[in-house]
């Protein structure tokens, strides 16, 4: 443990005695919200986003001393643990590495260069390398067997010998960690990574030209995006495309065979082993060994690791995408209690209608049918009207599905009508995503269990305007379809990310212990689903509760739960108004010392920062409680229940902007981002179809991440660049002057998607190749917006 302590301090470049403590806090069952928030003295001040990096790491870390134990005691059983192999495995720092070196000993089936060694021939093998001005066939002869052995192998010929000092050979150089690991590392920083269209693939067919930007495709795999990786990944599983790792070669004289001057890769593995060929004897054998070292034991393997991280990689940029994606939209600022009518919207099905109350209760459904075929306009604004009425219905939200902008356009007219009457409800447009999959999920049946499952969909569209994070950690995280690929990558990191994610947005906003469903409770630090669903039953037979304090006549929540959760409960008008801040109860004896010093009565207290600036938190900090508590505790009694989220604003649609075609170029729009990408940001115009801006287009200073720039949830202006109808692109800029206008055209303007070695089309800027060797914020290298809008033609599905 202090090796893993050490190595963890040095990479997050913290005390090992922060580490220890965090790393005595996780093993003792506390959670990361809890330790971030309320243990900062034991650790210093480590904060969630450096402990969220440390239980990963500490995780793996273990897991890589548990294999190493595990190769130690393997190799030593074998009787070949030397004191330099214990040194360099006990010295590998990652998994890969440790593998290479376990690699000679590891238990694998007879291979040929071990059927050679068990007939004698390695003291041959060895004798050659060693001395090329040996005559290898001379040298062999004293190692012909004079018959076939029991087993089959058969060395009674000098040449089956000198094959068999070519399997030793290159079995043992292609076992060497060394020369594997320098290899590997040299292919990844100069290797292309290729892709193809399968031979015989309609290039013309709607799943296949999904691919179309990969048909003809390379790019220095060291550098290939995550969202083009996962693309040209998937295309391949789809046996859409051909994709492989391609290997540096020199320029070979006109009319030179193939095969006759060594490969790069070649040329690496003699340098590694310090041989040259200098003519002697022996040296055409060791080529030879070289050779087969390279094409039959490594290539391929080779070509497999470096796929492998390269799809590792991608797949952690992706997880990291989604996850801030996700944060986003919890994060994002709640309407707050207010009356909410929700409208899923549909065609030939009708809209679907629900109004809640300002607790999310369900009040009121209907179905209406102002769409085709019904066309029952008048009755629909006649319902809805009615709705408002009755209800006091003070937003309206809309899905942003099928039919999204004609409902829009019918909740406009019912508000010009409700105006005349005195109502002034205001319009929204809300993501609708996992709203069927809340709707057809069993704690939808329990919440709604008269309702229709569609009605649900609208309850749900309704609720997540009042707050979003209350509503949608209802939801499977992986199903609010806010990442790339998500389907591709590993599902297990996935999901673990999307846990934790969900868990930090709870606790950092806080939980009404008297209102939030069983689902929001179990995210609060410390509870269980289990414990969740005792606290409601609680609350069901008991009433509200009116202190912290009666969490522990909860059946299966102890002292240790209370403490990691009670600090992140709020209670409202609770016996004691303590409750209804993030002080944790444990702390409430420093709040009466607060009270002492300045006379006043905690609810005096709450809100007033010109007397709580007046307290000094070093005379109150003790043994149990530093200054770091108290200081939190002060800022806390100043803006007592703080919600960290943003204000509630809406986004206006243009009037007049309700299909694709109707986009011109130029035309100043207001939108909301649907989602982030490092490569850029998606916006939702009320078009059924997202827009793209690119990171060039962000701003008019360098960006690295999109997110540097906008996140999930934003309201943002833009201009229509330019309008695809046909491949169904928009491409937008959030550089609204002049100027940018003027150089778009000839830029590229973030528009482009590359679309094979023809060349550029009016996608792609004029005079950029397929392959990717561009900036950040070259204006959209060629591909790079074509993997983008891929997302909007289903291939993110």
């Amino acid at each position: 443990m202090q090796k893993i302590i050490a190595q963890i301090a040095q990479e997050l470049s913290v005390k090992p005695q922060q580490v220890k403590a965090a790393v005595e806090l996780l093993d003792g069952g506390a959670t990361v919200p809890f330790i971030a928030r309320y243990r900062k003295e034991a650790t210093d001040g480590l904060d969630d986003i450096q402990l969220r990096e440390l239980e990963q790491r500490l995780g793996y870390l273990r897991e890589l001393e548990d294999r190493r134990a595990a190769v130690l005691k393997s190799i030593a059983e074998q009787g070949k643990l030397t004191p330099e192999l214990q040194a360099a495995i006990e010295a590998a720092p990652t998994k890969q590495e440790l593998e290479d070196l376990y690699l000679p000993y590891k238990p694998k089936r007879r291979t040929k260069g071990m059927i050679a060694r068990e007939n004698g021939i390695e003291p041959l093998a060895d004798l050659l390398f060693a001395d090329p001005s040996l005559v290898p066939a001379d040298e062999a002869k004293g190692f012909v067997k004079p018959e076939k052995g029991e087993d089959g192998s058969d060395f009674t010929t000098v040449a089956a010998v000198l094959d068999g000092v070519r399997d030793i050979l290159s079995e043992r150089w292609a076992e060497d960690a060394g020369l594997v690991q320098t290899l590997r590392e040299w292919l990844w920083q100069e290797g292309l990574l290729q892709s193809r269209k399968v031979e015989g693939k309609d290039e013309n067919q709607p799943d296949n030209a999904k691919f179309r930007d990969y048909f003809d495709y390379e790019e220095p795999i060291a550098r290939v995006p995550s969202h083009r990786a996962l693309a040209v990944f998937r295309g391949r599983a789809l046996e859409i495309l051909d994709a492989r790792l391609v290997l540096p070669e020199a320029e070979l004289p006109a009319g030179t065979r193939p095969g006759s001057v060594p490969s790069l890769a070649e040329g690496r593995i003699a340098r590694q082993l310090g041989w040259s060929h200098q003519g002697r004897p022996a040296d055409d054998l060791l080529r030879k060994c070289v050779a087969w070292t390279w094409r039959v034991k490594l290539s391929l393997s080779t070509e497999r690791d470096l796929l492998t991280r390269l799809r590792d990689e991608a797949e952690k940029v992706a997880i990291k995408v989604f996850a801030d994606n996700l944060r986003d939209l919890l994060l994002a600022a709640p309407a707050g209690p207010k009356a909410v009518m929700g409208l899923d919207p549909g065609i030939r099905t009708g809209v679907k209608v629900a109004v809640v109350d300002q607790t999310g209760k369900l009040l009121d459904t209907a179905t209406v049918y102002p769409h085709e075929p019904r066309r029952d306009w008048e009755g629909s604004i006649a319902t809805l009207g009615a709705l408002c009425l009755k209800h006091g219905v003070q937003l309206i939200a809309i899905g942003n599905g099928t039919a999204s902008r004609e409902t829009d356009k019918l909740a406009a007219d019912l508000l010009k009508r409700l105006a005349d009457r005195g109502l002034t409800p205001q319009k929204v447009v809300v993501s609708e995503a996992g709203a069927s999959v809340y709707s057809a999920s069993e704690y939808a049946s329990q919440e709604m269990p008269d309702v229709d499952v569609s009605l649900r969909g609208a309850a749900s569209i309704a609720r997540r305007l009042q707050d979003p994070l209350a509503e949608l950690v209802k939801i499977d995280p992986k199903s609010i379809g806010v990442g790339q690929y998500q389907h591709d990558v590993n599902q297990g990191e996935l999901a673990r990310s999307l846990e934790t994610v969900v868990e930090d947005c709870v606790n950092a906003v806080g939980v009404d212990l008297n209102t939030a469903s069983a689902p929001l409770l179990a995210r609060v630090s410390g509870l269980s689903n289990s414990v969740a669903k005792a606290v409601v039953r609680w609350r069901e037979a008991n009433g509200q509760f009116r202190s912290r304090k009666d969490l522990l006549k909860v059946t299966g929540l102890g002292a240790k739960t209370f403490e990691q959760s009670a600090g992140f409960l709020r209670i409202r008008g609770g016996d004691n108004p303590l409750d209804m801040t993030g002080v944790h109860p444990e702390t409430y004896p420093v709040v009466e010392q607060i009270m002492h010093k300045t006379g006043k009565p905690v609810a005096e207290l709450m809100g007033r920062s010109d007397l709580l600036k007046g307290v000094k938190p070093e005379l109150l900090a003790n043994e149990q409680f530093g200054v770091i508590t108290v200081k939190d505790i002060l800022a806390e009694l100043e803006k007592p229940g703080r919600d960290p989220r943003p204000d509630f604003q809406v986004a206006r649609f243009n009037e007049g902007v309700e299909d694709i075609a109707d986009l011109k170029e130029g035309m100043i729009l207001e939108g909301t981002v649907s989602n982030v990408a490092q490569f850029g940001a998606f916006v939702d115009l009320g078009v059924h179809q997202d827009g793209l801006v690119h990171v060039s287009q962000l701003s008019n200073k360098f960006v690295n991440d999109a997110r540097e720039v906008v996140k999930t949830g934003d309201i943002v202006k833009v201009r229509v660049v330019e309008v695809d109808v046909a491949r169904k692109r928009i491409a937008l800029s959030m550089k609204l002057d002049a100027g940018a206008a003027r150089g778009e055209r000839r830029e590229g303007g973030g528009a482009g998607a590359g679309s094979g070695a023809a060349g550029a089309n009016r996608f792609q800027p004029a005079g950029r190749g397929q392959a990717q060797r561009g900036g950040r914020n070259d204006p959209a290298p060629a591909g790079a917006l074509a993997s983008a809008f891929a997302k909007l033609q289903g291939i993110k599905r």
